[in-house]
């Protein structure tokens, strides 16, 4: 098995899925604000197994990088559909993000097709009752949609764009202290990657899961084989002397995007003590078409 500062890695691979994709520009007053948006905004939106859409933070921006030249967010939103986008991301916005003191909200996909473009302004603006005013500057219209501190403007339409979804990696170690803080660092170095999000809380999640479940109905249940306390009782994955596992979750406008975050996400794991393999969760390459070998990572 191939190692990476001492670590093994296991020669697998993530499996990851095409999914819907949309940029979110959301600027507010200050960047308290906007941070705040942003929070409410992508909560439970962890996984599509149960939730509308999968969002996150992309990254804070500055005022220089936003339309309207105050401080900022970049927010990614994938779901199975286009049509279950525009679905999530209008009811995310107009509880969120219209809600939330002296926001705007703005296209992040420039130069999209007209088929492929999801509403945003052209549903919200019904909340003015009337009042509401077009405001088309060059091929680009907004909506000033009257609010109780001003207006608030957002975009007519959002670009989509084809994204990979669920690129992953598992992080075992000796402990749960030293695989959380191993794990963590993965995490902060995937944030310096354009173009992907990590949607779960912190960008961890404690509790992996497999496909299906004894109860019917449940679509997924807990990931068993990485579980320490049913290391007896089933055929467990995990290596000799390990008694934590988190995961991580990456969703990316494009697999090269996935990958790199992949990559500088390893190779700070395994700079940490306690660590003692990293493998990927997959479904044997019969349900995602996009495969993100760990040997590639090295």
């Amino acid at each position: 098995m191939p190692q990476l500062h001492g670590v093994d890695i296991v020669d697998t691979f993530a499996e990851a899925f095409s999914m819907s994709a949309t940029r979110l520009i959301v600027t507010a007053a200050s960047a308290k604000w906007a941070k705040t948006a942003a929070d409410v905004f992508t909560g439970n939106a962890t996984s599509v197994i149960a939730c509308d859409c999968e969002a996150g933070l992309e990254r804070v921006l500055e005022p220089d990088e936003t339309p309207d030249g105050r401080p900022g967010v970049s927010l990614l939103v994938f779901a199975f559909s286009r049509d279950a986008l525009g679905k999530a991301v209008t009811a995310r916005v107009g509880q969120c993000i219209l809600t939330c003191p002296t926001t705007a909200c703005y296209n992040g996909i420039e130069d999209c097709p007209k088929e492929k473009q999801i509403g945003l302004g052209e549903q919200l603006r019904y909340f003015g009752d009337g009042f509401q005013i077009s405001k088309v500057v060059g091929e680009r219209r907004f909506w000033r949609i009257p609010v109780m501190d001003g207006e608030f403007l957002c975009d007519h339409k959002l670009g989509t764009i084809t994204g990979v979804a669920g690129g992953n990696l598992l992080f075992c170690g000796r402990n749960q202290e030293e695989t959380l803080a191993a794990t963590e660092a993965a995490a902060e170095a995937m944030r310096s990657v354009r173009n992907v999000i990590l949607p779960f809380p912190g960008g961890l999640v404690r509790s992996g899961s497999k496909v299906g479940s004894k109860y019917k109905g449940l679509k997924a249940s807990t990931n068993d084989a990485y579980c320490p306390t049913l290391r007896t009782l089933v055929k467990t994955e995990l290596p000799e002397g390990a008694n934590a596992v988190y995961e991580i979750v990456i969703d990316g406008l494009s697999f090269d995007a996935v990958q790199q975050a992949m990559r500088v996400g390893l190779h700070a794991a395994v700079k940490h003590p306690g660590l003692l393999q990293v493998t990927a969760g997959n479904y044997g390459g019969k349900l995602g078409k996009h495969h993100l070998h760990l040997r590639d990572l090295l």
